[in-house]
């Protein structure tokens, strides 16, 4: 579901319940504030200008996914989401109170365990390469439940399709020479979706 700018997306929301609209409007700006400040972290962080990532390296429409996972009486037989990374710059996770997010690190699967009232944020493809691999974009998978039924929303910051995607300049020099190539959002979006996820040594000069 497209939610923000809540101008553009409002009168496509159900009407039903009478509050949804209001509750997802909320939502909506809040997370837009809070995406803004995380990006602006981040962008410190790496040595770039606060606002570095503002305008079309984060200017697609957001749009959130409602995920609900019923309970599996052999959680070992199925996923409730496989194995992927997110094309766009970050994903805010909402989790609920029910564990099933799990992270890849050094070929292990690790959960990311509910925190109350904290929202998991993800690095997707584009992070990694405007940082240059400095940030890593996250492989993920959502494990069922065998007693408990979970609900997740995750909303989607990207780049806007006709944005410019690179290696930030300013992470240049000799030792640390451009490792991706440069490409509009749209191209890399295309290929993302043609080949249900890009895998991340697809990421280098040669797709």
């Amino acid at each position: 579901m497209s939610i923000y700018p809540v101008e553009d997306f409002k009168q496509y929301w159900p009407e039903n319940p009478s509050n949804l609209k209001d509750a997802v409007e909320n939502y909506a700006r809040g997370l837009r504030n809070l995406s803004t400040t995380v990006l602006g972290l981040v962008a410190e962080g790496l040595g770039l200008h606060q606002n570095y990532f503002d305008g079309d390296l984060s200017g697609e429409p957001m749009a959130s996914h409602i995920n609900f996972y019923p309970p599996c009486p052999d959680p070992s037989l199925t996923l409730g989401l496989g194995k992927h990374c997110d094309p766009g710059l970050i994903t805010l996770l909402l989790q609920g109170n029910v564990s099933g997010l799990q992270i890849l690190h050094n070929d292990e699967w690790i959960a990311v365990d509910p925190v109350p009232d904290a929202i998991v944020v993800n690095y997707g493809h584009q992070m990694e390469i405007v940082s240059n691999g400095m940030l890593k974009g996250v492989n993920h998978r959502a494990i069922t439940n065998a007693e408990q039924s979970r609900m997740s929303i995750a909303t989607f910051i990207q780049p806007s399709k006709e944005g410019l995607i690179a290696p930030a300049e300013a992470l240049h020099s000799e030792k640390n020479q451009p490792i991706y190539k440069r490409f509009h959002y749209r191209e890399y979006f295309g290929n993302y979706v043609a080949n249900l996820g890009i895998k991340k040594n697809q990421l280098s000069h040669s797709w």
